[in-house]
């Protein structure tokens, strides 16, 4: 009996887990086609308002200076980049989520290789350029791959165990 609740346990945190993975990637679509619609200058504007804002009194301090950096080096290829960025990253997600919702079984070995080149290109960056958003965001992704792994094998079982059933009827 406890071995049934945390399967289904289990289950609930795999659905709540792609549904915010498939909420991540509506957002990140929205995102890429805002930056297709936004100008590099608009978006360093509002970068600057951003940071007035939220660092106001504060202008001493290196990410007031970082980020004023970042809204000056942000131009037209960069921009064009994050938007490809975000809208393939994005449709990858929101394609996958959907066929995990649906209980598509080719879309959890793909869930798990495109997770994969994520956290692998996450990790890089966690390297290059350590935040602690990107740990926290990949070892969320590791914890995705965990369960999704669990959840593919589990569907693979269920359908031998349906086609063995279908076959001796």
């Amino acid at each position: 009996m406890a071995a049934s609740g945390q399967h289904r346990t289990l289950d609930r945190v795999f659905a709540v887990s792609i549904v915010l993975k498939g909420l991540d990637g509506v957002v990140e679509l929205i995102g890429g086609l805002a930056l297709l619609f936004i100008s590099p200058a608009r978006l360093r504007d509002w970068l600057g308002d951003v940071v007035s804002f939220v660092l106001v009194g504060h202008e001493r301090s290196p990410v007031f200076h970082w980020a004023i950096h970042l809204g000056d080096s942000w131009g037209t290829r960069t921009t064009l980049f994050a938007a490809a960025y975000l809208l393939l990253h994005g449709i990858i997600k929101v394609v996958l989520v959907w066929a995990l919702l649906k209980q598509q079984l080719w879309a959890y070995p793909w869930m798990l290789a495109a997770l994969g080149v994520f956290i692998v290109i996450q990790g890089y960056e966690l390297v290059v350029h350590f935040s602690w958003w990107m740990l926290a965001l990949t070892l969320f992704d590791v914890f995705i791959v965990a369960l999704t792994a669990r959840e593919w094998q589990l569907h693979r079982k269920r359908r031998a165990a349906e086609a063995d059933v279908g076959g001796h009827t």
